[in-house]
């Protein structure tokens, strides 16, 4: 188990957006995360990752609690993330964006940067090397000095998963990476995601195509107006009446 989330709810004023939700999850796996819109997805990421604090419940990653802790803590101890909308810096080349994300693992502090020590020079040499790694991994090592928002928009997608790679996550939340892309992207995309995961990373995925996440996750975790309703392999999920009510507009607890 890398992951284990603990009876966690939020709320919003008097909307609760995650009521008691429980599950872990598995070192090496992919773990989907569906549910209708405004079942509570994008939120608990947004708890995992530090953007959120929650109204209740525990998060335990490593042996700690690292529910309410800041997002560059949680980065730092191996949780990256990919959004909804593509997040990228749009005054930078492909490789510089990369770069940006590895730069969280640098050591240099202020002074050396900005007095160019030998020691920054080498270690910014290394960060460079390594992003070009990232890239060639992806399949954008042609583009490296493309400026970020030229490239379509599944190359932007293929990106946003390098810089997050750049970091060398034990832990990567991908947010509806498939959105916008055709079908032939999605199925790209499908064969990336396992090679991330065939590379000891950990996968938790936010993806509203049911085709990819079918043939891709190894278990599900199904939410429905905030609540868990279901957990099990995509098998399991697809022919649970819960999720095909839920699916269907069946309603809460139907």
């Amino acid at each position: 188990m890398i992951i284990s989330i603990e009876n966690i709810g939020m709320h919003f004023g008097g909307v609760a957006a995650l009521s008691e939700v429980s599950f872990t999850v598995d070192a090496e796996r992919i773990k989907a995360i569906i549910g209708p819109n405004g079942a509570g997805k994008t939120t608990l990421f947004n708890l995992i990752t530090g953007v959120y604090r929650p109204t209740s419940g525990r998060i335990i990653y490593g042996g700690n609690d690292i529910a309410g802790a800041p997002p560059y803590t949680i980065a730092s101890r191996g949780i990256t993330r990919t959004f909804q909308n593509v997040e990228l810096f749009s005054n930078m080349t492909v490789l510089e964006n990369v770069m940006m994300g590895r730069h969280a693992r640098s050591g240099s502090g202020f002074l050396s940067c900005a007095l160019r020590f030998p020691n920054m020079i080498r270690e910014e040499r290394e960060i460079e090397r390594v992003a070009r790694e990232y890239l060639e991994f992806v399949g954008l090592s042609a583009r490296a000095y493309d400026m970020a928002l030229s490239l379509p928009l599944g190359y932007q997608r293929y990106l946003e998963i390098a810089r997050a790679l750049a970091l060398e996550p034990k832990l990567l939340l991908l947010d509806e990476p498939a959105a916008g892309l055709d079908e032939k992207e999605t199925e790209d995309l499908g064969e990336l995601i396992k090679r991330i995961r065939d590379r000891s990373i950990t996968i938790l995925l936010v993806e509203h195509d049911m085709s990819l996440t079918m043939e891709i996750s190894d278990e599900i975790v199904v939410l429905d107006y905030g609540r868990k309703i279901a957990e099990g392999t995509p098998r399991e999920i697809q022919y649970n009446k819960k999720v095909i009510d839920a699916y269907l507009g069946g309603g809460p607890g139907a």
